[in-house]
């Protein structure tokens, strides 16, 4: 690695060193455009404020802006960066239990089960759709991830549009680190393809945030097709809040 590119990596590291910048590019990993005022409300910082986080963001090229009229949208600037975000919270310490009201106990239950990641599944349901496509040969590691023919053949019958996934420019697929499960979920054009899928089978709906939930209808359908049994994708119970005392 040339100094160049030390200086080059030093940056960006520098740029998410700060936590509310780091806590502006984890929230726009839902795949949405925010504007800048949603964000300085989410990070609970001033308008100004985020307004100069932003600004650094933008030029350092993890997020991309979108003016329309007066209001300033926000996104990241692409897949590669959201996977970027995606790895690092998961090489940072677990999460702490969750302290305070049921209420955030079970928005971080919903979380932790299932997730949007940019524009792919995450959380324990995206880990258990790549591990059953692993298992059942649909995805092969043995020199680098690829989808086998059982897997394009798969795919084509579930409704996928495959000749658009052979001819997007982006990876048909790649792992990401998931940074609850602490192991590999699917990205890449295959991963956003399929979340698309679900939702237009009726299997997926939007919760609240970036919470994704699997409908009943679609909990037998995935088992199906992914070849599991059904209650392995049942959700896990709530856990307590904690109460802060030993």
């Amino acid at each position: 690695m040339s100094a160049t590119e030390g200086r080059t990596m030093a940056e960006l590291a520098a740029l998410l060193a700060d936590g509310t910048r780091a806590g502006i590019c984890v929230a726009l990993l839902d795949g949405r455009a925010w504007t800048a005022g949603e964000l300085a409300r989410r990070a609970g910082v001033a308008p100004s404020t985020a307004s100069d986080h932003l600004t650094l963001l933008v030029r350092g090229g993890l997020l991309v802006e979108e003016r329309q009229g007066r209001h300033r949208y926000l996104r990241l600037a692409g897949p590669s960066v959201a996977q970027l975000i995606e790895r690092l919270a998961g090489h940072a310490p677990a999460p702490p239990a969750p302290t305070g009201s049921l209420r955030a106990a079970s928005t971080g239950a919903a979380l932790a089960y299932a997730r949007t990641c940019y524009d792919h599944l995450a959380g324990r349901l995206g880990v258990l759709m790549y591990d059953a496509l692993v298992a059942d040969g649909r995805l092969d590691r043995s020199s680098g991830l690829a989808l086998t023919a059982h897997g394009w053949a798969w795919a084509t019958d579930l409704g996928v549009p495959v000749p658009a996934l052979r001819a997007a420019r982006r990876p048909v697929v790649r792992d990401c680190l998931d940074w609850t499960e602490r192991r590999p979920h699917l990205a890449g054009a295959l991963g956003a393809a399929l979340r698309r899928r679900f939702a237009e089978l009726g299997w997926i709906t939007q919760g609240t945030g970036r919470a994704v939930r699997l409908t009943p209808t679609g909990r037998t359908a995935l088992a199906a097709t992914l070849s599991v049994p059904e209650h392995t994708l049942a959700p896990t119970a709530t856990p307590a809040p904690a109460s802060g005392r030993a």
